[in-house]
């Protein structure tokens, strides 16, 4: 009996041993998913068929402007403009048409952004469309090419050279600012700026404002020609997005959930899955879910 009880221990060494010299397994990464593979993990419901059918890159066709694009550029011959579209509808082509027109005149724009990433990246787009020699940027961070005929940059770079014009006495350089994301003038901390440089631009500069997100385009616009002393019209783009867009969760298990479901609704699976993370933050509170009269302690 001694020495079976020592042989079991010896193995039980042994075993540890080579537990510990056997290398351990690393755990795989996670897949990848291809959303265009039928899988059945992806593609199991109607509604999922219904949220990726059409995603996709459309075929190619010959542009041509929205009416609203073209009665922007008329009224910049003459006056300030406010264009109010949704995002996708082309809001950007107005302005680069406007600032083709111009450079080709030999004239001069500012393009103005609230974001460094939105502001890097029209410089790159507008280099790529115009030519590197044309295109210069000033933000916070960057000075490249400062005297081209077009500037991309903040919204409060393009202020600041505002005040130091009037410091200095000298002109303004320019023919056309855009105002991109105009509807900054109503945030709490940054909107002064916007205000500032509406007010402070020159009015034989035009301005071009783009927004979204404006509710009040007629007041905005009204405001806007009793401070500069030029008429400012709103041309509105399309009522609706012309890109839709579609919500999805990716869900652990790797299945693609719809947000809402066939009838717009938020799909009741993920109601349920909200109810269950509730009823588990309480009971981690310590608190006990209510099971009606007469249930058990």
């Amino acid at each position: 009996m001694p020495r079976g009880r020592d042989r079991t221990g010896s193995n039980r060494r042994r075993g540890r041993a080579q537990a510990e010299r056997r290398p351990l397994k690393r755990p795989s990464s996670t897949p990848s998913i291809d959303l265009t593979s039928p899988r059945p993990h992806l593609l199991q419901t109607g509604e999922v068929r219904r949220l990726l059918t059409g995603i996709g890159q459309p075929p190619p066709k010959p542009f041509k402007p929205d009416p609203f694009q073209l009665q922007a550029l008329a009224a910049l011959e003459t006056e300030d403009v406010l264009v109010t579209a949704p995002t996708g509808s082309g809001k950007t082509w107005i302005a680069q048409e406007e600032i083709r027109r111009l450079l080709n005149s030999g004239k001069q724009a500012w393009y103005t952004s609230p974001l460094k990433a939105l502001t890097n990246s029209k410089y790159q787009e507008f280099s790529a469309e115009f030519g590197a020699d044309r295109v210069g940027i000033l933000t916070g961070d960057r000075k490249e090419n400062s005297d081209a005929p077009l500037i991309v940059g903040t919204t409060e770079i393009y202020r600041n050279q505002l005040f130091d014009s009037l410091r200095s006495g000298s002109e303004m350089r320019g023919d056309l600012v855009v105002l991109d994301e105009a509807h900054y003038l109503a945030d709490e901390d940054r909107g002064h700026v916007w205000e500032e440089a509406i007010i402070l631009t020159p009015a034989r500069i035009r301005l071009l404002l783009l927004s979204a997100t404006i509710g009040n385009a007629d007041q905005f616009a009204e405001w806007i020609s009793e401070v500069r002393g030029v008429r400012c019209t709103v041309v509105p783009g399309p009522a609706a997005r012309p890109v839709t867009l579609r919500a999805a969760l990716l869900l652990p298990d790797k299945r693609l959930l719809p947000m809402l479901n066939e009838h717009g609704r938020l799909n009741p699976e993920i109601v349920q899955m909200g109810e269950r993370e509730r009823e588990r933050q309480r009971e981690r509170d310590g608190e006990r879910p209510w099971r009606g009269r007469g249930s058990r302690r």
